[in-house]
């Protein structure tokens, strides 16, 4: 932890470490340097529950049912289990803090629904008999790495689907989704955690922030798309070529489509992480496209061969950054409306960048014994149909 972060109050009972919140709730404390924690699983026994009740310095309780085969199991899994746990806590006179997560759906009239708010009920007369300080945090669905798929996680049977090609149902493309972060999650709780803060709503429960908003429709195109900037048979079962598109969202910090991306990422398929690029190769060496944006403009390789000359040309608003990372060569400018050359010698030895100005007639010329290697970037991805580049020795 930061020399300047609050102490964490352990040992921290975790109920349900191994779920999906459990796991990325454990990483982050593992990450943080805490390992004094409690880990209690399904398979685990009462009389472990009861030790670690009395030993717990604060209690996060994760554990719960989702989808069981009988709907009685909902009653058990979730409040059951609660009034177990809680029984624990008393027997022991422990009145630490306990936390607790719960769904929206427990202000619906279903299984799910009414099971998870007896928990609730349980969690806050717990508080009003211990004085244990009580958070229940009522959370839209979560979404974000190792959730598991074709559960109850849309986000996640999408994006698990979609990276491999296989087929989704979007039934209401209208339909509006209400979604938190697993990060956001495990920040919120860590919050409560250390410092006792959380954000609540006029009925005292405890809430996630930010909520996002996304329709069923839109949530599908989004992670499509990313399966069509890597190309490759999943693009190919969107109905693409399957040549990749390079397209990387816009990736605002906090935005949901920054967060989605990351998502849909983890849920590759182990022989999925690489992708082919299209590279575009004759005697002179080769030029391939990385990685495009829609705001931050296009990426590119660039191999050029000894002795060849490359550019010749000139833009009026694009421009570019040259970062030539291996061999040797020669940058050389001219204002069109000039006679003067201005030259940049550059070299895989010592990286520099070199801007290349709008105007200005430009090319790059291999000067080494061997292949030269240049990172282009530029302001906006390659556009054929309005190209804004004009051939112009230097």
């Amino acid at each position: 932890m930061p020399n300047n972060a609050p102490a964490l109050p352990t040992p921290i009972l975790i109920t349900g470490a191994g779920g999906f919140v459990g796991r990325n709730l454990v990483a982050t404390l593992h990450a943080m340097g805490c390992r004094d924690l409690l880990l209690f699983e399904k398979d685990d026994t009462p009389e472990t529950l009861a030790d670690f009740c009395r030993r717990a310095a604060f209690v996060v309780h994760l554990a719960g049912i989702n989808r069981p085969t009988d709907p009685r199991d909902f009653y058990s899994g979730n409040a059951g289990l609660t009034d177990t746990m809680l029984a624990d806590l008393e027997a022991a006179g422990n009145a630490c803090p306990v936390l607790v997560t719960s769904s929206v759906q427990a202000a619906l009239d279903n299984d799910y629904g009414k099971s998870k708010h007896m928990a609730e009920d349980a969690i806050f007369a717990h508080g009003q008999r211990t004085g244990a300080p009580v958070y229940v945090f009522r959370m839209e669905g979560v979404f974000g790495k190792w959730c598991r798929p074709n559960y109850n996680s849309v986000v996640a049977t999408f994006c698990h689907n979609i990276a491999r090609g296989l087929p989704i149902q979007v039934r209401d493309p209208g339909y509006e989704l209400p979604l938190v972060y697993i990060d956001d999650v495990v920040a919120c709780l860590l919050d409560a955690l250390q410092t006792g803060r959380a954000e609540r709503d006029a009925e005292g429960f405890c809430r996630i922030h930010p909520v996002h908003r996304v329709t069923l429709g839109a949530l599908a195109e989004t992670l499509q798309n990313f399966a069509k900037a890597r190309g490759g048979d999943a693009a190919k079962a969107l109905g693409t070529d399957g040549l990749p598109t390079l397209a990387v969202p816009a990736l605002a910090d906090g935005s949901l489509e920054k967060k989605l991306y990351s998502t849909y990422l983890s849920y590759l398929p182990e022989d999925g992480f690489a992708y082919d690029l299209n590279m575009h190769c004759d005697a002179r060496g080769s030029f391939t496209e990385f990685l495009r944006t829609p705001e931050r403009g296009q990426v590119s390789v660039n191999i050029s061969r000894p002795g060849i000359v490359k550019g010749n040309h000139w833009h009026h608003t694009k421009n570019e950054k040259f970062l030539v990372v291996k061999g040797e060569g020669v940058i050389r400018f001219r204002r069109i409306d000039s006679t003067q050359i201005i030259e940049y010698r550059v070299s895989g030895d010592k990286l520099q960048v070199v801007d290349i100005p709008c105007g200005y007639t430009h090319n790059i010329e291999n000067v080494g014994d061997g292949d030269m290697v240049t990172v282009m970037w530029a302001n906006e991805a390659f556009d054929p149909e309005h190209p804004d580049t004009f051939a112009l020795p230097v």
